[in-house]
């Protein structure tokens, strides 16, 4: 995936996942199916706007009025985010080519249930690329996941055709980990072909531990730098067995998960649980570690063959820098080498928006980029909306 500074065009990748932590910004330099990572940023949300999203996203009382507004205001927050990363990167807009826009997901649900009669799967992610390509200038792709869903696909994860470019190896064997929000694999098996990959969302990631250290701070720690909190903690092993008693942990893949299964509902019913409720602070976030571990581990286990051959564990994201987490990963799969998504060119807080620099490069030349073993659609599919500047 590397290429001489020199060669090809510039693209935006933006990205804001389902904790809503900020923006993040990849500036990717791209030539065919070959990229470069130049350089990255996360601008942080107003923190109005963040308590929007979150607000929306955990599915509370809104309205259309609210859905709307929030639409446009994002695409100027993206837009301001994608203009700031320019002036960081000492980069005039005029020679970006491209911006690949995520937007923030508010509503997806992969899996299709009786609505007015039919069956209906749906997924909604907001910020008006129209908007994001006017006001920067730039022609914008959005919208990537819907596309996927229409041919039969849940929508999601769309990040490992990225992974298949980045990692594909003709010997070895190799699982990338993305610990986000919501923790997410994909498996590569060695000399594989596209139609080979496959991939699935986990479970809770950082999701569950974030929304506990908000609640135990009330606010003023938004997620356990360093797990200093867990460290203080033991775990709770009646409540741990409750959480991963979740169903959503024995569905077999494709499957998708986000704050419809592990939102606010599900962080306050651990919190209503016997044990939980007497438990210092730091007992109930080391539990909430331990069940994004042991959920990753059980899924490794009972979801990716033997015949896959996987030895290398390459991990992003923001769970990547929790240590608690990655020693209980590394310690329960022997025989599997943990490696950093970084040593590969692309540092794992940056790879969800370079990915989607790359998706939108793939979008604007008409070429199919979704990973049917992954989302389990019946075709591979042109992805996104594109919006012109001019």
């Amino acid at each position: 995936m590397r290429r001489s500074r020199r060669d090809g065009s510039l693209a935006l990748g933006i990205m804001s996942g389902t904790s809503a932590d900020g923006i993040d910004v990849a500036l990717v330099r791209v030539s065919g199916r070959k990229a470069r990572l130049e350089n990255f940023a996360a601008i942080p949300f107003p923190a109005r706007v963040r308590e929007a999203i979150l607000r929306l996203g955990e599915g509370r009382t809104t309205t259309t009025r609210e859905i709307s507004q929030l639409n446009f205001l994002l695409g100027d927050v993206f837009a301001e985010a994608a203009l700031a990363a320019c002036r960081k990167f000492r980069v005039q807009p005029s020679r970006i080519n491209l911006i690949g826009s995520h937007g923030q997901t508010v509503f997806h649900q992969g899996a299709p249930s009786q609505f007015c009669g039919r069956r209906v799967a749906s997924t909604l992610q907001i910020g008006e690329p129209s908007v994001i390509a006017r006001r920067t200038g730039i022609t914008t792709v959005g919208d990537f996941r819907p596309a996927d869903m229409a041919a039969g696909g849940q929508g999601a994860p769309l990040v490992p055709f990225v992974d298949y470019l980045l990692y594909r190896d003709a010997r070895v064997g190799r699982a990338a980990l993305n610990v986000g929000g919501i923790a997410n694999v994909t498996v590569i098996p060695r000399a594989a072909k596209i139609e080979d990959v496959f991939a699935f969302d986990i479970g809770p990631g950082n999701m569950v531990i974030d929304a506990l250290v908000r609640h135990f701070t009330r606010g003023r720690k938004t997620f356990d730098r360093n797990a200093e909190m867990a460290a203080r903690g033991s775990v709770l092993p009646r409540l741990l067995e409750a959480l991963l008693r979740d169903k959503y942990f024995l569905k077999a893949p494709p499957k998708t998960a986000g704050r419809e299964q592990y939102g606010e509902k599900y962080t306050r019913e651990a919190l209503e649980h016997p044990d939980a409720r007497r438990a210092r602070a730091g007992d109930v976030i080391r539990t909430a570690t331990i069940l994004t571990a042991l959920s990753i581990v059980d899924a490794i286990h009972r979801f990716v063959p033997r015949r896959a051959g996987v030895s290398e564990l390459i991990v992003s994201g923001g769970g990547a820098h929790n240590p608690l987490l990655m020693a209980q990963i590394e310690a329960a799969l022997p025989g599997i080498r943990l490696r950093s998504s970084g040593e590969f060119g692309v540092p794992g807080d940056a790879k969800e928006a370079f990915a989607f620099a790359v998706l939108g490069w793939e979008t604007l030349h008409r070429r199919a980029a979704n990973v049917p073993g992954a989302t389990g659609a019946r075709k591979a599919v042109v992805l996104g909306k594109v919006c012109y500047a001019k």
